[in-house]
């Protein structure tokens, strides 16, 4: 694998609050090598949901969208990181890092809402979600990917969790494809101002103890991260 390169870029935006954005090339591949932008979501700001144990999402998106780029640059994919360094990114302006892309591959985990929270159901609830948006300009692109790497996660063990279908405010999301688990959610801002292909991927509920637990792990970092980066691959050729 060719080694990293690692670029500081300053960009100039009217939000205040975007200042620095990473991205990460971590190697070139072949000429006909995909291009792939992994996106770590939330930032250092705005940390996403919060762990059983406190720990912020923003660093377990971290930790896996890293992995991620490395799996599919050991797969000989061109690969683009984007991330906060000290400054959360607007969802919509991070196809930006890469516009020539040819997927968008966006990461998260996630948690559940508040009233399942009170009522102390954190420990139901565990698996994966993927989300396309029809207001992607390559809609069909888009669920042909999530499809791709809907299959290698469940080939490698993962169950999708199902629970954003539930028919209450903040959720309501229908099932794509029940069996692979993935769900349209057009209002996505990360995918809908995509210009290429993108799916956003929740790879578990850290709300849930045991759950959180698992996602920690680094064999289970390194197993999830192989399995989109081979959905990946699959999609993209």
């Amino acid at each position: 694998m060719p080694p990293a390169h690692h670029l500081r870029i300053r960009l100039a935006c009217p939000a205040r609050f975007l200042r620095t954005v990473l991205l990460v090339l971590c190697g070139t591949g072949t000429a006909q090598a995909a291009h792939v932008l992994v996106d770590a979501g939330h930032g250092p700001q705005r940390t996403g949901a919060t762990g059983a144990s406190g720990r912020a999402e923003y660093r377990y998106n971290r930790d896996l969208a890293a992995a991620l780029a490395r799996a599919l640059a050991a797969l000989g994919e061109r690969v683009t990181r984007v991330e906060g360094l000290d400054a959360d990114i607007p969802p919509a302006l991070r196809p930006a890092g890469a516009p020539a892309a040819d997927l968008l591959v966006s990461i998260h985990h996630d948690s559940v809402q508040a009233q399942y929270l009170a009522a102390g159901r954190q420990a139901e609830f565990a698996g994966y979600s993927i989300f396309v948006s029809t207001r992607n300009p390559d809609y069909a692109g888009s669920l042909n990917c999530a499809r791709r790497i809907g299959a290698r996660l469940r080939a490698a063990g993962e169950t999708p969790s199902g629970y954003h279908t539930e028919p209450i405010e903040g959720e309501n999301r229908p099932f794509v494809d029940r069996p692979l688990g993935i769900h349209r959610y057009d209002g996505l801002a990360v995918l809908r101002a995509a210009p290429m292909p993108a799916v956003l991927i929740e790879a578990g509920v850290i709300i849930n103890p045991q759950e959180e637990t698992r996602l920690g792990k680094p064999e289970t970092v390194a197993r999830l991260a192989r399995a989109i980066a081979r959905g990946v691959r699959d999609c993209l050729g």
